[in-house]
């Protein structure tokens, strides 16, 4: 039941962000390209990236939470890392448009035409990515969910650069252009760090990195308290979507019955099944040997 409210939650966050991104995208295209403010048309060249995003988080989402079957036992779930490190090279070439367009606004002084329809579409961006970044964040973290919580990062950087958006504005009222350039490339590089953080945190994960160091440790603590243990050979996990399948290898005295050594095991599964994001625990019997 909790996955079903995780992929309706999650689909939810990918439906609010395509409409809202869709709506932004327009006005300030439209306004942007009539005034020829570089700021406002790097922020809604940003929205265009944030459409795909969306979109992208909508069908990734759709894909790993289809339950598990004869040749994905462990169901889809890596499907949302997969998708997460494609929104994540969307944002990188969304990223390099915006800083072409913005050294070349420098390079010949482009000036635009102010309008208070400039401030209006900026205010009204932060109000509404504000609210987006609001609902994405709590979904992401009361779920867990990569593609939930890059939405909502990609919405407070929104929030950031319209930010930018409006300063330039302001300060182009008082024919201060240059900084309307200055802006693109800050938005540019924002949107480049976005990218990056998001990528190493889906890399990480398709990369079957282990879990943490500490988290182990208490792994290993917890197992030693179980009796008739003689010592952890090594504990290794296996990333499958948000969850691990743990791998332990264990000593046992030699002349333990094959009942009891399961009986360990047993303990060991239950265990480490209470620690979060734990799918399965595979125990490894090896007889302790002894040196004297």
């Amino acid at each position: 039941m909790n996955d079903i409210n995780k992929y309706k939650k999650i689909k939810n966050v990918a439906l609010s962000g395509i409409l809202g991104n869709i709506f932004l995208l327009v006005i300030k295209l439209i306004i942007g390209f009539i005034s020829k403010s570089q700021a406002m048309i790097a922020d809604g060249l940003n929205s265009a990236g944030d459409v795909f995003a969306s979109t992208i988080t909508f069908v990734g989402n759709k894909i790993s939470s289809t339950p598990g079957d004869d040749e994905h036992p462990y169901g889809h779930g890596k499907a949302e890392y997969i998708f997460s490190m494609i929104i994540s090279f969307s944002l990188f070439f969304v990223s390099f448009s915006i800083f072409k367009m913005s050294i070349d606004s420098l390079i010949n002084k482009q000036e635009f035409e102010y309008s208070p329809w400039l401030i209006y579409i900026a205010l009204a961006s932060i109000v509404i990515k504000l609210v987006l970044f609001i609902y994405s964040i709590n979904i992401g973290r009361k779920y867990n969910s990569l593609l939930a919580i890059a939405n909502a990062q990609d919405h407070r950087n929104d929030i950031f650069l319209s930010s930018l958006t409006l300063l330039s504005v302001i300060l182009g009222h008082y024919n201060i252009y240059f900084v309307d350039g200055v802006v693109g490339i800050l938005i540019s590089l924002w949107i480049a760090y976005t990218g990056v953080s998001i990528f190493n945190q889906s890399y990480s994960v398709l990369m079957d990195t282990n879990i943490d160091s500490k988290v182990k440790q208490e792994m290993e603590k917890q197992i030693m308290s179980i009796e008739g243990l003689d010592h952890v050979d090594n504990i290794n996990s296996k990333p499958i979507g948000l969850n691990f399948i743990l791998i332990v290898k264990i000593s046992v005295d030699a002349n333990m019955t094959v009942y009891e050594g399961h009986s360990i095991s047993a303990q060991i599964k239950k265990s480490l099944m209470e620690f979060d994001h734990i799918e399965d625990v595979v125990v490894h019997v090896n007889p302790a040997q002894y040196h004297r």
